[in-house]
């Protein structure tokens, strides 16, 4: 199962890139991984609505061009339905089993998703109720992903 991740922004902070770096390089062993940044539109003082909208418009997409429609797609939205470890490691194998070959992973950027976005989605994923930053969110989906393929060997996966 190749894995993609379409990530809004770059990742500024050096204690989050080295977590990455870490966890791509766990995650070569078990598949094959390709991570796309996608231009972050500048953000400044106090938006309205329509302008925040617009934002999440322009970036979505740009997401949605990078959307490759033979993957299965899971956005990340604090709105989404919750899964365990566990459930995401069945979900991938049973994605496998339904012959999928990839699965895309969608982070939006500090606004979050366009709703096209989200409608483009097989699933909308949620970490937890709380808001998490689109950097760590990017860090704590590629640990994730690990701990899933993990568990889908039946290895130790809280090393």
């Amino acid at each position: 199962m190749k894995v993609r991740v379409i990530a809004v922004g770059k990742i500024k902070e050096s204690y989050i890139n080295q977590g990455i770096d870490e966890f791509v390089k766990r995650l070569q062993r078990h598949t094959s991984l390709e991570v796309i940044e996608i231009k972050d539109e500048k953000i400044s003082g106090n938006l309205s609505s329509s302008e925040m909208n617009q934002i999440k418009e322009a970036e979505g997409d740009k997401i949605i061009e990078k959307i490759d429609n033979r993957s299965y797609t899971i956005a990340l939205d604090p709105q989404g339905k919750p899964m365990s470890s566990e459930g995401l490691a069945k979900s991938i194998n049973n994605l496998q089993v339904q012959g999928y070959s990839s699965i895309e992973f969608i982070i939006g950027g500090a606004l979050g998703l366009h709703e096209n976005v989200r409608k483009s989605a097989d699933y909308i994923l949620s970490f937890s109720h709380m808001t998490f930053t689109h950097q760590m969110a990017r860090l704590i989906l590629l640990e994730q992903v690990y701990r899933a393929f993990k568990i889908m060997k039946n290895e130790p996966y809280h090393l």
